[in-house]
This record gives structure tokens, C-alpha cells and sequence, in this order.
């Protein structure tokens, strides 16, 4: 699988969602930057962005599997930690179930709770505030995507927008995806596979998420001993763009805590 990776240290795995690639997460980078002491390792799943899906990429399982011979091969028996993004979010806690301890702490943004669409709990769709001009400024398909997943519409959320979830959503593979997303759900969910995970877990939703929601993600946290639960408002499925500077808190809080509980001399740990 393609990647990108930046620093030293610690290594924490990006995983993005279906349909979108590694850049979605590169507005996060500034926060794992800041701190210094971590490895960013930015991920392309099978048929995103660089990432090509050969025929045996047919389901979510398969694309598991990928990532954790890539963990397997690239990191071999090292701590690490890992965030994911929507079904991203759920090969997160795939691969929490198959290293266990390994695993420094968890990550999820807007993750899938609940596989099958059908049995999602969901807010209806609504946006808070509407900018009809930049709609007409943008070209038609822009604006149609945007304006699907666009709780805020504002120029600087448009840039955001622009600048990384919408390079992955021109590039992705429709065939492998669609493969994917015909064998959607993971056969054994996560969190039934391995006993509880001790390590720092952070899970942000948003409550304006129209596309996995927020109230399946709460009771995906009591799955979860030590984790923090923050829903925010005003944010949709790319909460981390509709309100980065909550997100960015957030997630340094997190760092803050698998930091704490490194040990001594170990790098990532202050």
C-alpha cells in the first residue's frame, strides 16, 4: 500500500474512509507535529489514492487483512498507535483485536459503529448554514459533493474540503470500492474477537453526521474502558474540518495520555 509518513518516534497509523485517501487526515498533521516525538504513518487503503486493489480485494475483511501484513511487515513487534476515520475507524479496531498491547492507544473519528447501513441510528440530514453564492462559484460536481456532507458552508470549509477530501474522491478505484462496499461488514466485529484494550481511546463524532451518526459511537465507547467520548456540534463526517480547532484539542489530550504511559526514554513519551 502506498503511504506517506512524517517524524520520528512512536509510530500512529492514519487510516482515512472509503472513497477519499490519505490526504483527508493531513489537516490532523499539524497537531502530531506539534508535539514532536511521533512517527505519522498517512495510509492509502486498496484502490484509493495510490493504493492499487488487485482482484482479491473483494471485501472490508480483505482490505483488514491488507493493513494488518502492512502493520505486520513495516512495524513489526513495535508499540504503535492507530486513528481511524469512518471505515477507517472500524479497520482501527480490527487491528486493536489483533495486536492487543501493542497497540498504544485508539483514535476514531467519526468511526462506523454499525456496519449495515439499515440499522445505523441517524440524525436527519440538515445544514446549519447555507452560502449560496459559493455554491454557485464552485463547478457543479464540487458543489454537489460538498454541499452533501457540508454542515457549515463557509469559504475556509470549502478550502478545507477542497484541499483534502476532495483529491481522494476524484481518484478512488469505483470497482474495487464498489467490491468493498458490497462485502461491507467485518465477519466478527472487533470488539468480539479480543478482551478489553486498556490503552487511551479517543472518539470524536459528529452530531450533525447524517452517514454513521453519533448515537451508535456512544455505545461503541462502552465497549471501551478508557475512553473519551466527545460529540461535537456543528460538525458533520468530516468533523475534524467542520471544527478543527475542537478536534485538534482533542486529539492533543489524547497524545498527552499514551504519552504518559510510555516508558521513560522511549520516543514519543516527554
Amino acid at each position: 500500500m502506498n503511504f506517506v509518513e512524517f517524524g520520528s518516534g512512536t509510530p500512529i497509523l492514519m487510516i482515512h474512509g472509503l472513497c477519499v485517501d490519505h490526504r483527508l487526515l493531513l489537516e490532523l498533521d499539524q497537531v502530531f507535529g506539534a508535539r514532536g516525538g511521533w512517527r505519522r504513518i498517512y495510509l492509502d487503503l486498496p484502490g484509493m489514492g495510490a493504493s492499487v486493489a488487485g482482484p482479491g480485494i473483494r471485501s472490508s475483511d480483505a482490505v483488514a487483512a491488507a493493513v494488518v501484513d502492512f502493520v505486520r511487515e513495516n512495524l513489526g513487534s513495535r508499540r504503535f498507535a492507530v486513528l481511524g476515520n469512518s471505515f477507517g475507524g472500524m479497520l482501527a479496531r480490527h487491528l486493536v483485536a489483533e495486536f492487543g498491547d501493542q497497540v498504544v492507544g485508539l483514535g476514531l473519528l467519526c468511526p462506523v459503529a454499525v456496519a449495515e447501513k439499515s440499522r445505523r441510528t441517524l440524525p436527519p440530514r440538515s445544514i446549519l448554514r447555507t452560502d449560496l453564492q459559493l455554491l454557485a462559484s464552485l463547478d457543479s460536481h464540487d458543489a454537489a459533493d460538498y454541499a452533501e456532507l457540508a454542515v457549515i458552508q463557509s469559504p475556509a470549509n470549502w478550502e478545507r474540503f477542497r484541499d483534502f477530501a476532495l483529491p481522494g474522491l476524484r481518484s478512488f478505484d469505483r470497482r474495487a470500492v464498489g467490491r468493498i462496499a458490497g462485502n461491507y461488514p467485518l465477519a466478527v466485529e472487533p470488539e468480539d474477537r479480543a478482551s478489553s484494550f486498556g490503552g487511551p481511546v479517543l472518539l470524536i463524532a459528529g452530531r450533525q453526521d447524517h452517514v454513521v451518526g453519533f448515537e451508535d459511537q456512544l455505545v461503541l465507547a462502552g465497549r471501551y474502558g478508557n475512553c473519551t467520548v466527545a460529540v461535537l456540534d456543528e460538525a458533520g463526517h468530516n468533523a475534524h474540518l467542520d471544527q478543527p480547532g475542537q478536534t485538534g484539542a482533542l486529539l492533543d489530550a489524547w497524545l498527552a495520555d499514551m504519552e504518559g504511559i510510555l516508558p521513560p526514554g522511549t520516543s514519543g513519551a516527554r
